[in-house]
């Protein structure tokens, strides 16, 4: 993925510019700039400070299309909290059950 377009598509479709990107993230100008003038990828932290002006994880900055994208709603968290401490057999037995819900 070009990180350099991504950042550009997302300002234009929100009609921000790099100084207000960088204001709503709490960068400095400078750092949005030399992504820019410098081709720089930026660093994880920066991407993290973009992303969260954003609204967007960092899932949603690198998926291809909004398809690839399965929204974590607190709900969904907290069923995945759940799931991962169950054993094997639990796992199945969850499966089962949500399965059963699904086909009716």
């Amino acid at each position: 993925m070009d990180v350099l377009n991504r950042l550009k598509t997302l300002l234009e479709e929100r009609g921000w510019s790099e100084y207000r990107l960088a204001q709503v993230a709490g960068l400095n100008q400078s750092t949005i700039t030399n992504i820019y003038r410098r081709n720089t990828v930026p660093t994880i932290a920066t991407l993290e400070a973009v992303c969260h002006a954003f609204g967007i994880t960092l899932s949603q900055f690198f998926a291809e299309s909004n398809a690839d994208l399965v929204e974590v709603t607190p709900e969904l968290k907290e069923l995945l909290d759940a799931w991962a401490p169950l054993t094997q057999e639990q796992r199945k037995i969850v499966l089962q059950v949500a399965r059963s819900y699904h086909d009716k």
